[in-house]
């Protein structure tokens, strides 16, 4: 049975037993710097009910995030976060893991994702994870851009399946065999890029069902995400739009509607690792 998020507080069960927010900040794109946009954005969601916020090495933000969500006054048990392994290799993993620990200053990660599968050691990436996680500095772990064969290629290798795999979501990316793999295997899904980039928003489809339902092309885009089951984390560093965004839970798209989004060609916004080869 799919769980749909009913509130900001709504939470999934993952693989491990462990409870995560279905709906969070995502932070890709976020701008750095010393009480900027980023931080910004950490401490305004926080304060207005977000619990969840998702950031990466790659992103070069982990340090805003940090600050943000000490400035924001909520108490860290509060607050789920999340972040990603760039680099490969079990060494390179445990650097890049202290490196977020310090970044983040917090003396765990509640969730850890391997960014890509893309450079192989995948596996011996995911050992060091699995000692962090022994060692209670992480408290789940996962994949992010995985296809089916990586999964699989992971499944045979016998280690722990992930927790969770977060991939690009969104009515022009819906990706059906690999949502329904992870589904069936206790996979919780993840989508990024719920609002596609903004490259989208002012597409007729989009637009029309934006009208019908009297909501923002955005809140649509959202409201799709969440109805399609999905952990979904939006990216915003504006406060109004920080608060739109999470106004997607007292209403629904019809069925007509979601039918017809669901009905639109598939196009990734962003890069598509998914269908890399497995490389162990």
């Amino acid at each position: 049975m799919v769980t749909i998020a009913k509130s900001l507080t709504s939470t999934i069960k993952l693989n491990n037993g462990n409870d995560m927010p279905m709906f969070g900040l995502g932070m890709w794109q976020a701008n750095s710097g010393s009480n900027g946009p980023a931080e910004k954005a950490v401490v305004y969601a926080l304060q207005n009910g977000y619990k969840m916020i998702d950031t990466a090495t790659l992103y070069g933000n982990q340090s805003d995030v940090g600050e943000g969500l000490r400035k924001s006054g909520v108490k860290r048990e509060d607050v789920f976060l999340v972040t990603k392994l760039w680099t490969n290799g079990y060494e390179s993993c445990r650097d890049e893991f202290m490196s977020s620990l310090k970044q983040l200053d917090s003396g765990y990660i509640d969730l850890y994702l391997i960014h890509s599968p893309s450079g192989g050691q995948v596996l011996e990436s995911y050992k060091a994870m699995m000692e962090f996680q022994q060692q209670g500095l992480v408290r789940s772990i996962g994949v992010s851009n995985f296809g089916v064969q990586h999964l699989e290629g992971m499944k045979k290798a016998g280690v722990p399946t992930p927790t969770v795999n977060q991939i690009e979501l969104h009515p022009w990316m819906k990706r059906t065999e690999l949502v329904s793999y992870c589904r069936d295997n206790g996979i919780a899904v993840m989508g990024y890029s719920p609002l596609v980039k903004a490259e989208r928003l002012k597409d007729p489809t989009i637009v029309s069902v934006a009208k019908k339902v009297g909501k923002t092309v955005g809140q649509v885009l959202i409201r799709y995400s969440v109805q399609m089951g999905y952990i979904t984390i939006p990216k915003s560093e504006k406060p109004a739009r920080i608060i739109e965004n999470s106004q997607v839970f007292d209403w629904s798209i019809p069925e007509e509607e979601m039918a017809t989004l669901n009905s639109l060609p598939e196009t990734s916004c962003t890069w598509n690792p998914a269908l890399s080869a497995w490389e162990g």
